[in-house]
């Protein structure tokens, strides 16, 4: 029952614990330099907090989608829950000052592509189970 459990819980939650000050204090904790390496051409790459909370999205999109091949029961729980997950996204994003973020968009919009691509990878799958005579 523990893998349906959607993975895209965890940005969110990050997220909300970085609206309360947790990653440190200031009005945009996501600006935060988290590293800096000077490239062999000459530039300079850096992360901010922003871009790793964006990064970290992208893996756990990478699992939910990894989850979504397999047909079980706890299938339909998970797409339920992350359907759930998105709706939890939206509304803070249309509630929440704080929400009224670039790194908040790009979450709530990786949550979005969770429930689209698994209700799309669940119906193709289904399909080809299907046996017409």
């Amino acid at each position: 029952m523990f893998g349906a459990v959607p993975m895209l819980i965890v940005p969110f939650v990050l997220y909300n614990l970085g609206l309360l000050g947790l990653f440190g204090g200031g009005d945009d904790p996501w600006t935060t330099e988290m590293f800096t390496f000077r490239m062999m051409s000459g530039g300079v790459f850096s992360m901010t907090l922003g871009d790793l909370m964006v990064l970290i999205g992208l893996i756990f999109l990478f699992i939910e989608i990894s989850k979504s091949v397999r047909a079980s029961n706890a299938s339909i729980i998970d797409h339920l829950l992350s359907t759930l997950v998105f709706i939890a996204f939206l509304v803070e994003f249309l509630l929440v000052k704080g929400a009224a973020h670039s790194v908040f968009f790009t979450l709530m919009i990786i949550a979005l592509f969770d429930v689209l691509a698994g209700f799309s990878v669940s119906m193709r799958s289904a399909s080809r189970d299907i046996n017409l005579n």
